[in-house]
């Protein structure tokens, strides 16, 4: 393997990991094919690639893909690849649970909210700035006449009653 390929497929795998990473399973699964076409499948690297790409076959909801090439995993030559390509083999292939509706937690789609703040942004008028819009949260200020400032002996009294019970645990011998 040249290194132009080498770099081809580091720049692939780590796109398409990257890609899985924040959600966006189709755009990992090209990048992973690619790199998984760039390297000797039958290598302990190839498996690795091999196996980010069962995971982001099944994430993309194309697990027929993801059984078949688990199935190839199955029988790699490296004995790590294999053993992680049975068990997900396995995981794969077992029953869906039906899960009631109760059960489950509703995440709303926040792209949807992102996306019509970028367009109110954007469809703002060319005089008033993002901020010029938002309303100023400043302090209201405080009438320093109305502040009690008159010493109230507070910490005389404290220090007098921590001082007696501190001498009366010492005269009980406690």
């Amino acid at each position: 393997m040249s290194s132009e390929n080498k770099e081809q497929f580091q720049i692939e795998y780590q796109a398409g990991k990257a890609a899985f990473e924040r959600g966006e399973y189709k755009s990992a699964v090209k990048r992973l094919e690619a790199a998984c076409a760039l390297m000797n499948r039958n290598s302990r690297l190839g498996g690795e690639a091999q196996m980010w790409l069962v995971t982001a076959y099944e994430a993309a909801g194309e697990t027929a893909e993801a059984i078949a090439l688990c199935q190839q995993l199955s029988r790699h030559p490296d004995p790590e690849t294999r053993k992680q390509g049975k068990r997900l083999l396995y995981i794969l292939q077992a029953p869906k649970l039906k899960r009631p509706e109760e059960w489950m937690t509703k995440i709303p789609d926040l792209g949807a909210i992102a996306e019509s703040e970028s367009q109110y942004r954007r469809g703002s008028s060319a005089g008033a700035s993002t901020s010029d819009r938002r309303p100023k949260l400043t302090p209201e200020p405080v009438d320093l006449s109305q502040v009690n400032t008159k010493d109230n002996q507070f910490i005389w009294v404290a220090l007098i009653a921590i001082i007696l019970t501190v001498g009366g645990l010492i005269w009980l011998g406690i």
